[in-house]
């Protein structure tokens, strides 16, 4: 159970990303607090007023967004965290992450958060097969991140292969080991 537990759940833009409601979802029943970081691209594909109804919680999706209830947002949530997920993470934002790069609201929250970051990669398999991509990954696993998936199946594409995000099922179980539960 993640009771009184506070995750920050973040969002990237791929196709995934309408699995994060019903992850959103299960997390919330499962007793945590779920504040949620969109970025631009994943509201493209699931709004923030799904999230926000699901969770009971404002979601986040710009960095400057001055009617935020706390004045160094990032920072905050970064804080607040018992744990971070990314589900579903692009090859876009794996990279990034790889680099430090923090031009977006959930970079900066996972570079300025000390508590433990789960990553559940959904992608084209071809991209997550790409050895840039495996890099990437490879570094942040260094780094002390947790991968969750992918997994092999249908994808998006109409193939089949290795990049379909993770059941959310094992995404809540990487997400309460992290958190100590």
């Amino acid at each position: 159970m993640l009771k009184n537990k506070t995750v920050v759940l973040g969002i990237t833009g791929g196709i995934a990303a309408y699995k994060a409601a019903d992850l959103a979802s299960k997390l919330t029943q499962a007793g945590a607090k779920v504040e949620t970081v969109m970025t631009e691209a994943a509201t493209k594909f699931i709004t923030p007023l799904t999230l926000r109804n699901l969770t009971g919680r404002p979601v986040v999706t710009d960095m400057f967004e001055m009617a935020s209830e706390y004045s160094e947002e990032h920072i905050a949530l970064a804080e607040a965290a018992d744990v971070v997920v990314i589900a579903p993470a692009t090859a876009n934002a794996i990279a990034k992450l790889a680099a430090g790069i923090s031009d977006d609201m959930l970079g900066c929250v996972v570079l300025a958060t000390e508590s433990p970051v789960v990553i559940a990669p959904a992608m084209n398999d071809v991209m997550y097969r790409n050895s840039i991509t495996q890099e990437n990954i490879e570094k942040l696993k260094a780094r002390g991140f947790t991968f969750v998936g992918p997994e092999h199946g249908r994808l998006a594409s109409g193939k089949t292969g290795t990049g379909r995000l993770a059941d959310n099922e094992k995404i809540i179980e990487a997400v309460e080991k992290a958190a100590g539960e």
